[in-house]
């Protein structure tokens, strides 16, 4: 069952849920029988959704480009690397444009942009190219305002507190990783 009309929806900020969000459609649409892609960039480590999100339906596939070991050796992103998500940025357009999927999840893409691994015009020409009936969501810190204009739905998550912050608790296991 496609959707009708498929849109852009941006999550964005420094705030936690970006992601959180993402999955929570995504669970939400296979739910309703839709097929979902779900491409994270940035992130090799095992989080807890990959887990789940994996083996959840044969109506979603996860794949993941890239790490951000290079962001806290306060490096240049790796040339392999840049190759690697730029790879998968493009296998996601020819998946987006074949019919495969209902909804395209870009998880930290718009942080990806940030860091170099794309340029915001790489991400523009993505959006560019959907057809009428797939749903794009982007997430990630640092949304650009060429990007956040094409988006249909633009949601900023705006961190208020956080006990990582007042307290210095790391990633826990379940909750944030």
């Amino acid at each position: 069952m496609p959707l009708e009309k498929g849109y852009i929806q941006v999550y964005t900020g420094n705030g936690k849920g970006k992601t959180t969000a993402a999955i929570g459609l995504a669970v939400r649409a296979l739910g309703s029988g839709l097929r979902i892609l779900f491409v994270q960039f940035m992130k090799d480590y095992p989080y807890g959704e990959v887990n789940i999100l994996k083996d959840l339906s044969p109506n979603l596939v996860l794949r993941r480009y890239g790490n951000d070991a290079f962001v806290f050796r306060m490096e240049s992103p790796p040339k392999k690397m840049m190759e690697e998500v730029k790879n998968g940025l493009n296998e996601a357009e020819r998946d987006m444009v074949s019919g495969k999927f209902d909804i395209v999840i870009l998880d930290e893409i718009l942080v990806s942009v940030y860091f170099g691994l794309f340029s915001e015009k790489e991400v523009i020409n993505f959006l560019k190219k959907k057809p009428d009936t797939v749903e794009i969501v982007l997430t990630g810190r640092y949304s650009t305002e060429a990007i956040d204009q094409r988006a249909d739905l633009l949601t900023e998550m705006k961190e208020i507190k956080h006990y990582y912050a007042t307290t210095g608790v790391l990633a826990r296991k379940g909750i944030e990783s």
